[in-house]
């Protein structure tokens, strides 16, 4: 697993889609076991004043209705650590793998992923850290939103 991966490009070409869109710059990519894009997506919570639209969901839903079998073997690929909504939707269609961008700027659901048989590997992208650190830095009331907690100070 690599930063070359199609399936990570992929995700960090929608991470950058996001961004343009005045979103939450994180991206996502599913890729089945014979390395075929299911679907991809971005977070889309702001631009469509969603409560759920993570990169990972709106992944999912891109990718259509599947049967379980799809699923077998897959990749989910992010470029941050999934949050807790998300890894749950890894673990419900029992994804083989998540591969993360990067973790400092969130450490979502690692530990119970790979509590559950799916493996974890963290490329720790410095291109994806900056994206979200300059979210971050210029929009703090929408991240904190996004991962449920109050603004850091309030």
């Amino acid at each position: 697993m690599s930063s070359d991966d199609a399936g990570f490009k992929a995700a960090l070409e929608e991470a950058k889609q996001g961004a343009k869109e005045g979103g939450i710059p994180i991206g996502a990519c599913l890729v089945n076991k014979d390395g075929k894009i299911l679907g991809r997506g971005h977070n889309m919570r702001l631009q469509k004043n969603s409560a759920t639209l993570h990169a990972e969901i709106s992944t999912l839903e891109n990718a259509g209705r599947l049967p379980a079998s799809a699923y077998q073997g897959a990749t989910m690929y992010t470029t941050l650590s999934p949050c807790n909504m998300c890894t749950g939707a890894c673990i419900l269609y029992k994804v083989s793998r998540v591969v993360m961008g990067e973790n400092k700027t969130l450490v979502g659901g690692e530990d119970f992923l790979a509590q559950r048989g799916i493996e974890v590997v963290n490329l720790k992208n410095a291109e994806c850290e900056g994206l979200m650190k300059k979210f971050i830095s210029e929009h703090p009331d929408d991240w904190y939103e996004d991962i449920g907690e109050p603004p850091k100070g309030r």
